[in-house]
């Protein structure tokens, strides 16, 4: 394979073409592989990655994967019944627990919102999915055009936010989004990119919504 001459995708020592994002660092690697961009329909993990985007906020996304063991241990696997039925007092246990991001309001958000998705018509699965816009019809080249707010974004978030939904602002949904691939931001000339349009520049990138913290 020839190495793109573009900084924003580059050629691992796997000879696979990625996001220069999710290049180097293994774990990074390994969401960007497996998850970041691929659509996702299970209401469970959306309702893990809705929640994770709200403590990123602020972190680098890094930090959240790194963790992601212990917040499923501390949240039930993210189980909307079992999280709904938290209370204070685990509230206060988990902010003495240094394997999550202990921050009162995050936390107490995860538990809100999942009262919120318990309260739902719908399934978390169809509300979110409601929100996606049409494909993109190539690639985009450079992680500079990847905007941190869409106009469906800022839907998708007053809409949760009139259902009680909590840490759900524009660019935090649009950065859950790219992670549930609603949208597919690779890039063009990624292994992982939906399309194989050829790339229409060389602009330099920048890291993805979630990874700009």
């Amino acid at each position: 394979m020839t190495a793109p001459t573009r900084p924003d995708v580059v050629v691992g020592d796997d000879g696979l073409a990625r996001c220069a994002w999710g290049a180097a660092d293994p774990e990074y690697r390994r969401y960007h592989d497996e998850e970041w961009g691929t659509p996702q329909h299970d209401s469970r993990i959306l309702f893990e990655k809705l929640c994770l985007e709200g403590f990123q906020a602020g972190l680098s996304w890094i930090t959240i994967l790194r963790r992601r063991p212990a917040f499923r241990d501390v949240f039930h696997s993210f189980d909307p019944v079992r999280v709904a039925e938290m209370t204070e007092a685990d509230v206060e246990r988990l902010l003495g627990d240094a394997r999550i991001i202990r921050h009162r309001g995050k936390i107490e958000a995860t538990i809100s919102n999942a009262r919120a998705v318990l309260a739902l018509d719908e399934s978390l699965d169809e509300l979110l999915w409601s929100f996606a816009p049409a494909p993109r019809p190539a690639p985009l080249v450079s992680f500079t055009e990847v905007p941190a707010t869409t106009a469906e974004s800022s839907a998708l978030s007053r809409r949760l936010r009139a259902l009680g939904f909590r840490f759900v602002g524009p660019t935090t949904m649009y950065a859950l989004m790219q992670a549930m691939g609603m949208v597919d931001d690779h890039l063009a000339g990624c292994h992982r990119a939906r399309s194989a349009d050829v790339p229409r520049s060389g602009a330099v990138a920048s890291a993805p919504v979630e990874a700009r913290a």
